[in-house]
């Protein structure tokens, strides 16, 4: 058996053994902890920061973090972490001791030489042990003049490009800058693929607009949810394949003056089956009294971070629609599973949270599964990067 066989026969194993603890995340969500990672850190001469997704891999017992760099401060990159969860705390102000960064790998165009500035916007990926592949999402963006089709694609462990999947054409922004005029087609700026899933079974890889695509609804606002699309990609064929409807939630907050910066969106999900998934909800108003106060600011953060459950059984197949609008569709079944702001620390304060926008499983504890979730500081210095830690109980 080959060394790559042995690891994707032990990766098997775990998936099985994940599977398994599935109907408990119908039960409790225990906090263990956090660590935080100042704005401050630098990793070879480089920022360490913009971590906008995780994902764990059990063969290393590492975690691969991408940057949402773009090559602004330094190259498209991704990281490899170790986290100790031993030493996560559950308090305001934990340190970052946990937090170890092993190694930066660039990531490379399909030219396969380093991304030019603001040529990309790197959000997600996940690794696939079977393939020997990484799969990650590029935002794109809708600014005027400069138009980018958000894309989902496909890289070596060591950046090296390996193709990339045929996203829709309904996805690509064409119109206004704005997206708000008629005739407009496309994901909105700043709105589009944060999010990479690949099912346990191997066979598909998952990404989701963050709102809706112009075409089919509004951006969300406080009183107003947004009709997103998730669209999913045969891992063998590379064919893009079923897609359907996630309607995301209002804004919770209204940010503290009128026409001040708020939004609500999905950054990331997690498969759990062929069909179920764990969805982060994350929203940000200026200026919000949130819950929470951060250490650094002795502010709230203006963020609040929710998990959903969804199942995409029943929910209405929109793949080559390239407008939902007036049509009926069943989106897919959504249970929330946890608020983060119910989350306090060992003092009672309420857990304070940044920009959490990568979720993973992470390794058991005390013979339960873990999720790990993690924050994107926008390399702000009034923010930080922030790892928690949950116990599926």
């Amino acid at each position: 058996m080959t060394s790559f066989a042995r690891r994707a026969a032990r990766s098997a194993v775990l998936v099985a053994g994940l599977l398994a603890a599935l109907p408990a995340l119908a039960q409790t969500l225990t906090y263990l902890g956090q660590q935080i990672v100042p704005t401050s850190a630098s990793f070879r001469g480089l920022p360490m920061g913009g971590l906008s997704s995780i994902d764990y891999v059990p063969d290393t017992g590492r975690y691969l973090a991408i940057s949402d760099d773009r090559s602004d401060r330094g190259p498209a990159r991704f990281y490899e972490l170790t986290l100790d969860l031993a030493k996560f705390r559950r308090s305001a102000d934990p340190g970052g001791a946990g937090v170890t960064v092993v190694d930066m790998t660039t990531i490379l165009d399909l030219d396969g030489q380093p991304f030019g500035r603001n040529k990309v916007d790197p959000e997600s990926l996940r690794q696939d042990t079977r393939r020997n592949l990484i799969y990650w999402s590029n935002e794109g963006q809708r600014v005027s003049g400069a138009m980018q089709n958000p894309t989902v694609r496909r890289m070596h462990p060591d950046g090296r490009p390996a193709g990339e999947f045929p996203v829709p054409a309904y996805y690509h922004p064409t119109g206004s800058a704005g997206g708000l005029a008629a005739g407009d087609m496309g994901v909105y700026n700043n709105l589009a693929f944060e999010s990479i899933a690949i099912t346990p079974d191997g066979k598909t890889v998952w990404t989701m607009s963050e709102n809706g695509l112009t075409q089919d609804s509004l951006p969300t606002a406080v009183g107003r949810g947004s009709r997103a699309r998730m669209l999913s990609f045969d891992l063998d064929t590379g064919k893009a394949g079923a897609e359907y409807v996630y309607e995301v939630g209002a804004l919770p907050f209204a940010p503290a003056r009128a026409g001040d910066f708020a939004t609500n969106g999905v950054p990331d999900m997690l498969a759990l089956s062929a069909h179920e998934f764990i969805v982060i909800e994350r929203a940000f108003a200026v200026g919000a009294m949130t819950p929470g106060v951060a250490a650094l600011t002795r502010q709230p953060t203006g963020n609040t971070i929710k998990l959903y459950r969804i199942d995409t059984r029943g929910a209405t197949d929109v793949s080559g629609w390239a407008s939902i609008k007036g049509r009926e569709v069943v989106p897919v079944k959504r249970t929330m599973l946890l608020d983060l702001s119910s989350l306090k620390n060992d003092d009672g304060s309420v857990l304070a949270l940044d920009n959490i926008e990568g979720i993973s499983f992470g390794p058991m504890v005390d013979g339960k599964r873990t999720l790990i979730l993690v924050s994107d500081n926008n390399f702000n210095p009034a923010q930080f990067t922030q790892f928690i830690a949950l116990r599926i109980d």
